[in-house]
């Protein structure tokens, strides 16, 4: 199996959300040791967001392709067949100002690619990256899950994953993390017992 895990938190070592992906990843390695466990941090070693050039190069033939567009176009394949590989995906994504990581989002652009992991036909669109699991490691400071502020993080990712064919989902949540120590330590319990239920029969 090929678990890809990626971490979009711009808070390395104090990111809640980068140190339940990585308890989801060691669970996943812990109940299935022949797991070759691929890592993409999208903060640190950001995608660059979907541009004009990155059109440009998709579309434009590689021997008229200049240096820009190859590494555009070299960046757009390398992103999209790393995902296609994957069996199973963790990904860390906390919430900022109601939404994604914008490095998140930028990595989504390059993996939602017509007539490569989606389709539309006369019947409405078709994913074509079905077959994969999915956890989504959620984080936030406040209480949002279920609600209309948590419509644009959850929620959006749930519905670019299911457009791109992939139903398999897994939601580890903390929420409350700004509430006070009391709330923050409550919130990394739950989730570390939602990862052990995750994996106790896997």
């Amino acid at each position: 199996m090929k678990l890809l895990h990626l971490d979009s938190s711009i808070l390395g070592d104090a990111s809640a959300s980068r140190q339940l992906s990585r308890a989801v990843v060691d669970a996943w390695v812990a109940a299935e040791p022949s797991a070759q466990v691929s890592y993409r941090d999208l903060a640190n070693d950001a995608i660059s967001h979907l541009s004009a050039l990155s059109l440009v190069a998709g579309g434009t033939p590689s021997e008229l392709r200049d240096a820009a567009q190859k590494h555009e176009a070299e960046l757009g394949e390398a992103t999209l067949n790393e995902f296609l590989a994957a069996d199973a995906i963790v990904i860390g994504a906390p919430m900022y100002n109601f939404t994604i990581p914008s490095q998140l989002k930028a990595w989504i652009d390059r993996i939602a690619v017509a007539g490569k992991t989606f389709r539309y036909t006369e019947s409405g669109p078709e994913g074509l990256a079905g077959g994969k699991k999915v956890v989504i490691v959620s984080t936030a400071g406040g209480i949002h899950a279920g609600q209309e502020s948590g419509q644009a993080h959850e929620d959006y990712l749930k519905r670019v994953l299911n457009f791109l064919g992939v139903t398999d989902i897994e939601i580890v949540r903390a929420e409350g993390l700004a509430y006070g120590d009391e709330p923050r330590a409550n919130a990394f319990s739950s989730a570390r017992a939602q990862i052990g239920e995750l994996f106790a029969t896997a």
